[in-house]
């Protein structure tokens, strides 16, 4: 994700990650008495080699009338999912937390820095102790995005940090987010995206954090977590696994070399915005990459998944079905690994996705990226996610 903001509490972040499809790269950045903010986002341009493939032979039936939550639990997995409305939407909406509770074993709650500091002395955890305690009385996992990460960073932090008090503020946030929730969280995105896919090529990110602290932050984080909540499962997080190849090396490298040195890393999670006009997942090449994690004594979850349908036929039958077909060929090959324990939606229905507002269709129809529409009914998404639990070996 990038350094990217458009308001305060919306980002790009895995936007600039996805490869939109529009026409080139845009930026624009503001600087004034050294108050730095960078909106930009990148886009890329649309080939005739990405149009997808429609199965019009799928059908999708599913067998019996289990939620998503009840079908992966059957398999040893976790099903859940992230509001993307806020706390005050998502306490008003009854027929989204309704879905939620009965769809989700798992609430995905994101804590950016600029969501829960909004300053260096002070904390908010407001909007995340609402979910906490919701996902509480549902009986939920809580999964906790994202410690540390080179975007969404509040205003006063480039301003004030420097060589010398860099690992104080990094170990002070860490410490104090953790803990904070210490024994009720499943598991936490640690480090976010250190890895930059750009013109093809996979390189560490030159970001705030190894500016001043070098590369060494990533096991310095997940060493500062680790003994703040033992008890929590921590990952790494990163995107562009699903189609690049050299991202899947660099990544590899990283992993293997935090292994080596003993950093208290659990998991690799993949974020898995997938892209409706690119033809190119290999499920043989994607599946060896999972097997060479595992291989490290990882686990593996599926922690931001959508479809975007950008390019897609105006007419929802046809594009849905488009979209379920490729969730349904996705979750089969990533789900066919063993070492997956989870899948997460960045968002359950189409009335509160980022889709909708960063990657709007170039016709303004409504877009349609996730399980649910924007009247809360199950589409051929759903069921693609359905059948792929149900087909998924038992963990």
């Amino acid at each position: 994700m990038s350094i990217i903001k458009f308001s305060r509490n919306r980002l790009i972040s895995r936007r600039q990650a996805l490869k939109i499809g529009i026409s080139a790269i845009t930026a624009l950045a503001v600087l004034s008495f050294g108050k730095l903010k960078v909106l930009s986002y990148l886009i890329y341009t649309f080939t005739d080699r990405q149009k997808p493939k429609n199965d019009e032979l799928r059908t999708f039936k599913i067998v019996g009338k289990g939620s998503l939550k009840s079908r992966a639990k059957a398999k040893g997995l976790i099903y859940g999912a992230t509001p993307e409305a806020d706390h005050k939407k998502f306490d008003r909406d009854l027929k989204l937390k309704s879905i939620f509770a009965r769809e989700c074993g798992l609430l995905a709650s994101t804590l950016h820095w600029d969501n829960v500091r909004p300053n260096i002395n002070t904390f908010d955890f407001t909007k995340a102790d609402y979910f906490a305690k919701f996902a509480a009385s549902q009986k939920m996992l809580v999964r906790g995005h994202t410690l540390v990460w080179y975007n969404a960073l509040p205003e006063w932090l480039p301003k004030t940090i420097n060589r010398q008090n860099a690992e104080k503020i990094l170990t002070n946030h860490i410490e104090t987010v953790v803990k904070r929730y210490a024994g009720k969280m499943h598991s936490w995105d640690v480090v976010n995206e250190p890895i930059e896919l750009k013109d093809g090529k996979s390189t560490f990110r030159n970001n705030i954090w190894a500016k001043f602290l070098g590369k060494d932050y990533i096991d310095l984080s997940f060493r500062i977590a680790a003994r703040s909540d033992p008890k929590a499962l921590l990952a790494y997080n990163e995107t562009d696994l699903e189609y690049s190849e050299v991202h899947q090396i660099e990544t590899l490298k990283l992993l293997e070399k935090l292994k080596s040195k003993g950093t208290p890393i659990h998991i690799l999670g993949i974020q898995s915005h997938m892209l409706s006009y690119r033809d190119d997942f290999n499920p043989q090449k994607f599946r060896k990459f999972l097997g060479n994690v595992a291989s490290l004594g990882l686990k593996i979850m599926i922690t931001e998944l959508d479809v975007i349908d950008k390019h897609l036929p105006l007419d929802p039958n046809k594009r849905d079905r488009i979209v379920a077909g490729i969730y349904e060929d996705y979750l089969t090959a990533a789900l066919a690994e063993k070492a997956v324990i989870g899948v997460v939606s960045w968002g359950l229905t189409d009335r509160y996705t980022w889709v909708n507002e960063y990657i709007p269709r170039e016709d303004r129809a409504p877009t349609r990226p996730l399980p649910f529409d924007r009247d809360y009914k199950p589409k051929l998404a759903w069921n693609a996610i359905a059948r792929a639990l149900d087909r998924a070996p038992k963990r």
